[in-house]
């Protein structure tokens, strides 16, 4: 998000004529970049992964193609998509189609008790896959199944809080703002994809 926030001062500097000092800018940009490349990375698990050096599985890392820091079909986008959207009983992250954000049991973030999924989360990887899916029709159907069973999460006015329990109940803040932030950008984005492959007979 330092990248992005550097990334977008200067697309705002641009897009308004303001004045930046640009060319550090551009260096910081890049030095962001290059760390996070080289050390977010882990070419053993073929994944972005939560810490420098660490060896546990994020949700947040389903945002890089969705902040335009990496392209969706870059084959490490694609390695941390397959490696998040496994059974945690094989190291993953996703149950039944639902997202947890990271292994609580190889984070210490302080909290007690169980968490849920997170609806954010899940959003995001629908998103990631759709993107990656404008040129592979597996991810961009399984996309669509997904958001598709998520719709079923949501409760009689359409809304979502920000977990999913284990038996399909709403936890944590509700609604959730941030949710249906994911839920507008995850359903823009299918619908857009869907339309295109629709419209060439794909």
């Amino acid at each position: 998000m330092c990248w992005v926030a550097v990334d977008r001062g200067l697309r705002l500097a641009d897009k308004r004529a303001f004045p930046a000092d640009r060319a550090r800018w551009y260096r910081t940009k890049d030095k962001i970049y290059e760390e996070v490349m080289e050390r977010g990375w882990n070419s053993g698990l073929q994944s972005f992964l939560q810490s420098y050096g660490s060896d546990t599985f994020d949700a947040s890392t389903l945002i890089l193609p969705l902040v335009f820091f990496i392209s969706p079909t870059d084959p490490r986008m694609l390695g941390t998509i397959d490696a998040i959207n496994r059974s945690p009983a094989v190291g993953g992250l996703v149950s039944n189609s639902l997202v947890h954000r990271y292994d609580t049991g190889k984070t210490a973030d302080g909290l007690t008790g169980e968490e849920g999924t997170f609806n954010m989360c899940t959003f995001w990887l629908v998103e990631a896959l759709t993107r990656a899916g404008r040129f592979d029709r597996t991810r961009l159907n399984e996309a669509r199944l997904m958001f598709e069973k998520m719709l079923s999460y949501a409760n009689h006015l359409g809304l979502y809080a920000e977990e999913t329990g284990p038996t399909g109940e709403a936890l944590g803040n509700f609604p959730q703002a941030f949710t249906h932030l994911a839920l507008i950008s995850a359903a823009f984005n299918l619908d857009r994809a869907l339309g295109s492959r629709e419209a060439s007979g794909g």
